[in-house]
């Protein structure tokens, strides 16, 4: 079973992300925290994560860094989560070390299509 972890502080967003991935039999990992998407990617090595870029403490973007400094993580694929999808953000995303990009509202119909890109 794959192991995702999610980094979202928003509950209603965590809970349907959650519950997409579950019933894709997915093993899901919550953080609500840049803080502690960090340290919980050190603790377990997923085989994915899903960054929120805004989120308190660290943003998603400074979460990736750190993230990517560790040998066990450093390929693994960060897909950013943001509802902020302005001109740059994308590549903001990519050079921080995001391995992709999907915006908010996250539409169930197409986000684990868009998710299974990166396993």
């Amino acid at each position: 079973m794959k192991k995702i972890l999610v980094v979202e502080d928003n509950e209603t967003n965590m809970y349907l992300i959650t519950f997409i991935l579950k019933n894709r039999a997915y093993e899901v990992l919550e953080a609500k925290s840049g803080e502690e998407g960090v340290e919980t990617a050190k603790g377990e090595t997923p085989d994915l994560i899903i960054m929120d870029i805004q989120l308190p403490g660290i943003d998603g973007l400074e979460a990736t860094r750190q993230i990517r400094v560790s040998e066990a993580n450093e390929k693994v694929p960060i897909v950013a989560l943001t509802s902020f999808a302005m001109v740059g953000d994308r590549e903001k995303a990519i050079e921080a070390g995001c391995t992709g990009y999907i915006e908010k509202p996250i539409n169930p119909e197409t986000f684990m299509t868009e998710i299974e890109k990166f396993l």
